[in-house]
């Protein structure tokens, strides 16, 4: 066992493509991250296979800052305690939809509830064709795998070659490390590997990051910046991060160590 780094941070994103929240502590269980992408907004006249509303398309979902309305309840599965004594491989149980809202603060500053048809109403302001739909689920509704990493250092390293100092908001990972190795792009050696976050949760690094316009899209202003995404392509093979499937789930803090187990 060899420890390669720490988390420098926790972030889950309540709605598919919205803004995200940083934490201080998460749930990880193998439908991802607890609370994360719990709700999406599904537009009837998409594509059966990408049918949500994304900030691909529409840039300004990103000013759009979701939060659950009662942060101790989406910390952790009610029965979280319970059902680690039974053993690793037991899926805690999730609380009702009342008891997971969230709240949804508008770029010009409303406070409206994740089913409030205000919300709807905003979205579809700028949606051309189809009928827009609130959608929840337990499980992570990501494009990919259900936990992804970044580390500070690829973070930097890109940056540095596009001459731009990149906020990692961009990267909308759910854990952000910070790697011993001070170099980037370091994460790319584990896919095929297993690693130990914190005391209990083992992951399996699995696939590279691909990724796509999101990245260039500034989390503040909305303002898309090409120029980033081509030097991933042209530079990485358009890929930065990886993607984890969950092994062993269990509670991950910020400062937890990462350990790589082979």
């Amino acid at each position: 066992m060899t420890v390669v780094g720490n988390v420098e941070s926790l972030w889950r994103y309540p709605i598919k493509s919205m803004a995200g929240e940083a934490i201080k502590e998460a749930f990880v269980s193998f439908a991802g991250i607890y609370g994360d992408r719990m709700y999406g907004f599904v537009n009837s006249a998409a594509p059966a296979g990408t049918p949500f509303l994304t900030a691909r398309n529409r840039p300004e979902m990103l000013l759009y800052r979701p939060r659950f309305r009662d942060a101790a309840i989406a910390a952790k599965p009610p029965n979280q305690a319970e059902a680690e004594e039974l053993g690793p491989g037991l899926t805690p149980l999730y609380p009702s939809a009342p008891e997971l809202l969230v709240d949804v603060q508008t770029p010009t500053g409303e406070a409206l509830a994740v089913d409030d048809p205000t919300l709807v109403g905003h979205l579809a302001q700028r949606v051309s064709k189809g009928v827009l739909t609130l959608v929840r689920s337990d499980r992570a509704m990501t494009d990919c795998r259900p936990v992804s990493l970044i580390s500070l250092q690829t973070i930097q390293q890109l940056g540095e070659e596009v001459a731009i100092g990149l906020d990692k908001r961009r990267f909308r990972a759910n854990i952000y490390a910070e790697l011993a190795t001070g170099a980037g792009f370091a994460e790319d050696s584990f896919v095929g590997r297993k690693l130990q976050i914190g005391s209990r949760v083992v992951v399996a690094a699995t696939v590279r990051d691909e990724r796509c316009k999101m990245i260039t899209i500034d989390p503040d202003s909305a303002v898309a910046t090409p120029a980033i995404m081509r030097n991933v392509a042209r530079s990485h093979g358009g890929h930065a991060g990886i993607y984890c499937a969950v092994l062993t789930e269990g509670m991950v803090q910020v400062g937890d160590r990462i350990v790589l187990l082979d």
